[in-house]
């Protein structure tokens, strides 16, 4: 069902380097790649919910996340298959209108991003608080499908594209950083690809 968008506040460029990291190769699909089926869900009954070290657990319903204020972001995207695509256009919402309606505990400093499906990956929580991660609905103006993580996936472009995790429908607030579902399996724990960060440095 659409549901009207809060106000779109601007656009957000990532253009400080477009040139690729190592290892990467240039492409202008977006392939659809998922470590798990893509889950069935109701908009109706989606909620995002956000628990752990917080105030007070936050639950907010698809309406509700379609009127926040909605931010559109360019960005590379870069898959540890070693695939890059540079022309991305993503909206959504950043998190720091999120976290606006709650308040983290002070020992709170790493994030588990959840996913229907059971798909799970970390963060610290100051890379989620960078304006450059946001929570999105549409990619190059057209609503994610399911394949792609609609209806709401995480894009965080500065990390390998499984730190962006589809169909999210949670955020826990942790004081200790924990591996997510590809992080259990031997990828690296932060996954910047400026330095080639794909798996543990022990089974490189």
């Amino acid at each position: 069902m659409q549901k009207k968008l809060g106000k779109i506040t601007g656009v957000k460029k990532l253009t400080n380097n477009l040139s690729l990291p190592p290892g990467q190769f240039l492409t202008e699909k977006f392939p659809a790649l998922t470590a798990v089926p893509a889950p069935i869900i109701d908009i109706d009954n989606w909620h995002l919910t956000i628990f752990g070290l917080v105030d007070k657990e936050l639950k907010i319903n698809w309406n509700q996340f379609m009127n926040l204020p909605q931010v559109t972001i360019e960005a590379p995207f870069h898959c540890v298959t070693q695939w890059s695509n540079l022309n991305n256009t993503w909206t959504g919402v950043l998190f720091s209108e999120i976290n606006k309606l709650f308040k983290s505990k002070p020992k709170g400093k790493f994030a588990m991003i959840h996913s229907y499906g059971g798909y799970t990956t970390n963060l610290l929580l100051e890379n989620l608080q960078e304006d450059s991660v946001i929570f999105a609905h549409s990619h190059n103006g057209k609503s994610l499908n399911e394949l792609h993580g609609g209806p709401l996936r995480l894009v965080a472009p500065k990390f390998y594209g499984w730190k962006s995790a589809k169909w999210v429908n949670a955020i826990e607030i942790m004081e200790t950083n924990k591996p997510g579902f590809w992080e259990e399996r031997g990828y690296h724990m932060q996954g910047d690809p400026w330095n080639e960060e794909r798996f543990w440095p022990d089974i490189c």
